[in-house]
């Protein structure tokens, strides 16, 4: 069995699949709810998204490479509030249960994943 050639559309855009956790998926084997592609006026590759609850371990395994690989509940608090921070500009807290899956990987309760949000919203300009 050959394998098919690697249309240039998909090598272009593989380390955004990677980063969001979507993949590609032959056009054959499209589903409605994936998003098709087009290469110069003509469909080219499909790709299908992640489920929500999965972009949130992503998001996590992401904080805990930033900061240098250590376990999230091993950060300092300051190092958590960050970690707070910049999963809220990525949109986690708008998961099912984001607080307290975050929570749980820091190793804090939700009320101080709350504290450490308002807090951001505190020092934000209006």
């Amino acid at each position: 069995m050959t394998e098919q050639p690697q249309h240039p559309l998909a090598a272009a855009i593989k380390p955004l699949l990677d980063a969001v956790g979507a993949t590609p998926v032959p056009l054959d084997e499209a589903k409605p709810e994936d998003v098709l592609l087009e290469w110069e006026g003509e469909r080219a590759l499909a790709v299908r998204l992640p489920h929500l609850s999965s972009a949130l371990d992503r998001l996590l395994a992401e904080m805990t490479r930033q900061f240098d690989g250590r376990p999230l509940t091993e950060l300092d608090r300051w190092e958590k509030q960050r970690v707070v921070a910049l999963l809220e500009e990525r949109g986690a807290f708008t998961v099912r249960h984001g607080v307290e899956t975050v929570a749980t990987a820091l190793g804090v309760s939700r009320f101080t994943v709350y504290n450490y949000l308002n807090r951001q919203d505190g020092s934000k300009p209006n």
